[in-house]
């Protein structure tokens, strides 16, 4: 018998193993991405990397190899034959296949509001259908890649509320052909803007050019006079300096904003009228309308001067003469006006009451003696709706013992909000403050619900609330904050604004109360109200002590109250699940899900043909705006105005007909 044959058995290292398997892992790997896409692989290796920096993003997490083209986040594809990647199919959702596909390619990169905090990659170049870029509002870092301007297809750039920063690169103009819209606004953009490398540049097509909120310095870059299709220009917020062109009225700019530089000599003649805000906070001497006038450059003759010489002597003698009997007048004035401001009952010795416009019909005796039941109470205070001797009715803001600041500080904050009158605020007609430091703030009394009520209280005699009559209330809401802001000597901080703190009166007028009260607390009681204002979701994300609000923190939460007006949901804590409701998130999530009409409330699409023709979207565009995380990105309180101004709904009839009712019968009162 034949021995049998001995097989020869080599003993593996066990690192030989590792390498092996090693070896075959990163075999397939390749394999498996020189199989993708290339777009797809360029999202994978450098774009994804760059913008979610050193930690894992939530909303980056989609874009792999185990997920669907068509469920990537902020990402959308078209073909090479020109047809688009309709996501709405539900057999694109779940093809896997889609990511080989070589005539796939990449139309636009969505990630607004997103929390990315990486920088952008100079690979993006390769995306060569990249139409749309769409970054702005994260915290993305770095310079513009250079690279950026090298894209053929790109026509909308938006990069606005990041932390960019450097030179603007002067290869963006190579985009000219093609380009739409470039926002840069809310960076850390320095230098002189970069002219064009090519002589004869227009960017034919170019509407709108956002460049605010930089560093950038030197002359007004004169090629933009070039630009004769630009209808929006806005550099306001920057270090430009020396005069405006003249050419630049030449433009058929819509909207223009220049303020906040270091602009000199006289504007230009524009046909477009408009306001001092577009050019306010430059150097004293740029004048010209809107701005004062400027003066004539011309010589006076040596007589001429003399006559104004003589005159002006004679004219300070009268004037000196007048100025004395001013001054005594004014001293005795200021004696009487200190009597009767103070309005104190001498005989009983129980405070004083300060009376402001409109409320001279108050008297100490009935302000104390008037009946009042509870009608709200806070951390702060309790208001009761009082009824005085004589009949009429008024509502008492009782402040709680140790809120208010004392002495002078108080009271400044107090006269100054007795002197603020607008058709939107609710004014302040009167002050008590008692001998033992009890404090009355004394308003009218409107017996109107509140915006939160018709928004969220499902009661009998409820009105409709349609997009027209829920517009009217937030244009009404915004031109008394912009008041607030910009009516008196100094800006009024509401500091407490929240759909409970509008009050809406039966012709859908709103009015504003508790504006301004916040200044006049103790540090302690003014956190207590920013910690209840932030548990009902209205607090501004940078907005961590009282004492640091600002105009801005105002524009978020009216953004807050936009959002909650058109998708009709409570923000904050929900009373009964006890999660926290973020209006912005909701928004944000159904943008990237291409589900955005689906967030509105119904009954404010109730009626609408088109949203975008009734100003739906530009609506919800703008409460975005106003809620962005920079503070330095969301618009004013001004502009906000003009915008809600600027897209006013269609049809407007039901404005006119407060009796109709939800249920249609027309015959309740809502009110």
């Amino acid at each position: 018998m034949a021995p049998s044959p001995h097989r020869l058995q080599l003993p593996l290292s066990p690192y030989l193993v590792v390498s092996l398997l090693f070896y075959l892992y990163f075999s397939v790997l390749l394999h498996t991405a020189n199989s993708q896409n290339s777009d797809v692989i360029l999202l994978l290796q450098s774009i994804k990397p760059a913008l979610q920096g050193q930690n894992q993003h939530p909303l980056l997490s989609t874009w792999n190899l185990s997920t669907p083209l068509c469920q990537w986040r902020g990402l959308k594809w078209g073909f090479q034959d020109g047809s688009s990647l309709s996501c709405e199919n539900p057999s694109s959702k779940t093809n896997l296949s889609l990511a080989r596909d070589p005539n796939l390619q990449l139309l636009s990169l969505e990630l607004p509001a997103s929390g990315l905090v990486g920088q952008i990659s100079p690979e993006m170049v390769k995306l060569s259908s990249l139409q749309s870029l769409f970054l702005g509002v994260n915290s993305l870092s770095g310079p513009i890649p250079l690279e950026l301007g090298s894209l053929p297809s790109l026509s909308e750039i938006s990069l606005n509320g990041n932390n960019l920063s450097g030179n603007l690169p002067p290869s963006i103009w190579n985009l000219c052909d093609k380009l739409l819209s470039l926002q840069i606004n809310g960076n850390q953009l320095s230098g002189s803007v970069p002219e064009p490398a090519l002589p004869n540049v227009t960017c034919p097509n170019l509407r709108a050019l956002d460049m605010g909120n930089n560093h950038f310095e030197g002359v007004f870059p004169e090629f933009l006079l070039d630009f004769h299709g630009l209808q929006e220009l806005n550099l306001a917020n920057n270090l430009f300096s020396g005069p405006i062109p003249e050419g630049l009225s030449g433009l058929d700019l819509q909207k223009l904003n220049l303020s906040h530089n270091n602009f000199t000599g006289n504007l230009p003649s524009f046909r477009t009228g408009f306001g001092s805000e577009a050019f306010e906070g430059n150097n004293p001497s740029l004048c010209g309308s809107p701005l004062k006038s400027c003066r004539s450059g011309s010589k006076l003759s040596s007589g001429a001067i003399a006559g104004i010489v003589i005159g002006l002597m004679a004219g300070m003698v009268v004037l000196a003469s007048v100025l004395i009997g001013l001054v005594q007048g004014r001293k005795r004035k200021s004696r009487d006006e200190e009597t009767e401001e103070i309005g104190e009952d001498e005989q009983s010795g129980e405070g004083r009451l300060i009376v402001f416009q409109g409320g001279e019909h108050l008297t100490l005796d009935e302000v104390l003696n008037a009946t009042g039941q509870v009608m709200e109470k806070s951390s702060y205070g309790t208001v009761y709706k009082a009824k005085l001797a004589e009949g009429a009715t008024i509502a008492l803001r009782l402040l709680r013992e140790g809120t208010c600041r004392e002495g002078d500080e108080c009271l400044s904050v107090i006269r100054e909000l007795g002197r603020s009158r607008h058709e939107n605020l609710v004014p302040l007609r009167a002050f008590y403050q008692g001998e033992r430091g009890e404090k009355l703030l004394i308003y009218d009394y409107l017996p109107h619900r509140t915006l939160s009520e018709l928004l969220h209280e499902n009661r009998a005699g409820r009105p409709q609330m349609s997009w027209a009559r829920r517009h009217k209330i937030a244009l009404g809401i915004a031109r008394g904050l912009a008041h607030l802001h910009s009516g008196g000597e100094s800006p009024i901080i509401h500091g407490n604004l929240k759909s409970k703190n509008t009050l809406v009166d039966e012709s859908f007028v709103a009015h504003l109360t508790d504006f301004g009260i916040v200044k006049a607390m103790v540090p302690q009681v003014a956190d207590e109200m920013l910690a209840a204002t932030k548990l009902q979701g209205y607090k501004a994300p940078e907005l961590q002590k009282m004492k640091k609000c600002s105009v801005m923190t105002d524009v978020y939460s009216f953004g807050i109250i936009l959002l909650e007006i058109l998708l009709g949901k409570k923000p904050g804590k929900d009373a009964r699940t006890g999660e926290q409701v973020d209006l912005p998130s909701i928004v944000k999530v159904a943008v990237l899900e291409e589900s955005t009409m689906e967030v509105f409330d119904a009954e404010v699409l109730r009626g609408v043909r088109s949203a975008m023709e009734e100003g739906l979207v530009q609506a919800l565009k703008l409460a975005m705006g106003c809620c962005a995380p920079a503070p330095s990105v969301r618009p004013d309180m001004a502009q906000v105005v003009r915008q809600l101004e600027e897209n006013r709904p269609r049809n407007r009839s039901a404005l006119y007909s407060p009796a109709e009712t939800r249920s249609g019968t027309g015959t309740h009162t809502p009110f």
